[in-house]
């Protein structure tokens, strides 16, 4: 494994895909001296796969990642765009790295998305530091249809009172 001068920032999510290939992404913008948006997918050996194209990617930190069944990746972090669309803090991307546009959060979260888990239905949970999603209010923690809508039978109570950095 050679990664070669391996990510220019920090690395803060990796997950392995089929293949023994990584998703890595964090608050880089390249990797061994090519330019990537905050996530890239490596080959086995540590290189980088050009069969995986972000574009400019995320336009701030992306936190944490996760591999849906389909190899399409969600991603949260404290972005507002990907690949140059709006895009509140939440995107899911091809397995080709490009935006998936039929997953829409709307505006998605007011503020930081920490962390993201997938459930066996499809949904997605996300929490973070936020108090609201998609212009209604939720303290940190939300569940989201398989399309990002905001699944409004998920009801968290009060919320959490502080930061929600983990999710399973």
């Amino acid at each position: 494994f050679d990664p070669g001068d391996g990510a220019q920032g920090a690395v803060s999510a990796v997950a392995v895909l089929a293949e023994d290939k990584l998703i890595i992404a964090g608050d880089f913008t390249s990797y061994d001296g090519t330019a990537c948006g905050r996530i890239a997918r490596l080959n086995p050996d540590g290189s980088l796969d050009p069969g995986f194209d972000a574009g400019v990617g995320a336009d701030g930190p992306i936190d944490s990642i996760a591999v849906q069944a389909d190899g399409k990746v969600i991603v949260v972090g404290d972005f507002t765009s990907f690949g140059g669309i709006a895009r509140g803090r939440i995107a899911r991307v091809d397995a080709d790295g490009s935006l998936d546009l039929s997953f829409n959060p709307g505006v998605g979260a007011n503020a930081p998305v920490s962390c993201v888990a997938l459930q066996a239905d499809g949904k997605v949970l996300v929490g973070g530091d936020f108090t609201g999603y998609d212009g209604t209010l939720h303290d940190r923690v939300v569940r989201l249809n398989s399309d990002g809508s905001l699944d409004a039978t998920f009801d968290p109570g009060t919320g959490a009172n502080d930061l929600v950095s983990c999710l399973l």
